[in-house]
């Protein structure tokens, strides 16, 4: 099932219409299994700051590049369109996006509609219990071939470690304004172990620049 068809799903009297908010019986329902070239991972954190803020900062798509790990350039094409540039390494990526739902202060969805990333996500905005913040859940979805997917994890960072870095660096913009780095760190002599599990973490990858390290 495609991100589309879960975004599109009906609603009945126990289900809420699916997607990253997918709820039965009041409990969220697990994301897709991976499977036929399809990596889907769902998280979820509580930032403190209202709903219409955070999906006011998310929708501006174009400030992205401040907290989304490796994007360089995000420029918008359209309404609901807009041209997204990332770098892997020495790669450049490069897609279209599109927004499939947009529901201020709650929700929105999107996918990708050509280029060299075929994806698709949605992100939901709930009040936290007892007025904590908000929850903050992604859902998303790539397509890419066993061999890619390695390359990703080595070289790079795994996708699914990447929406959750990401998620992290939105949370630290939209609490403080800055991201943590750790970038420079001293720490003593690595192992062959230590050094895999530093890319496959994404320990390689720099951090967003964030509001205050905007790059001119």
């Amino acid at each position: 099932m495609t991100m589309a068809e879960l975004s599109n799903a009906k609603t009945n009297a126990q289900d809420k219409p699916s997607g990253a908010s997918a709820v039965f019986n009041g409990r969220y329902m697990p994301p897709p299994e991976d499977g036929g070239g399809q990596r889907w991972v769902r998280t979820s954190m509580i930032i403190q700051a209202s709903a219409e803020a955070l999906y006011a900062r998310w929708r501006d798509v174009e400030s992205a590049t401040q907290w989304h790990g490796q994007t360089v350039n995000v420029r918008r094409t359209g309404m609901k369109t807009s041209h997204w540039t990332m770098m892997v390494g020495d790669k450049k990526i490069e897609w279209e996006s599109e927004i499939l739902a947009d529901e201020p202060g709650r929700r929105i969805a999107w996918h990708s509609i050509g280029g060299d990333l075929d994806e698709a996500g949605e992100v939901i905005f709930e009040p936290a219990t007892g007025g904590r913040g908000t929850m903050v859940t992604v859902l998303q979805e790539y397509r890419m071939g066993a061999l890619e997917n390695l390359s990703q994890t080595i070289s790079g960072r795994n996708p699914k470690q990447g929406v959750i870095e990401s998620l992290r660096h939105f949370k630290a913009l939209a609490e403080t304004g800055e991201i943590p780095r750790t970038e420079g760190q001293p720490h003593g002599p690595r192992g062959a172990i230590a050094n895999m599990k530093r890319s496959m973490y994404g320990e390689t990858v720099p951090t967003p620049p964030g509001e205050l390290r905007r790059a001119g």
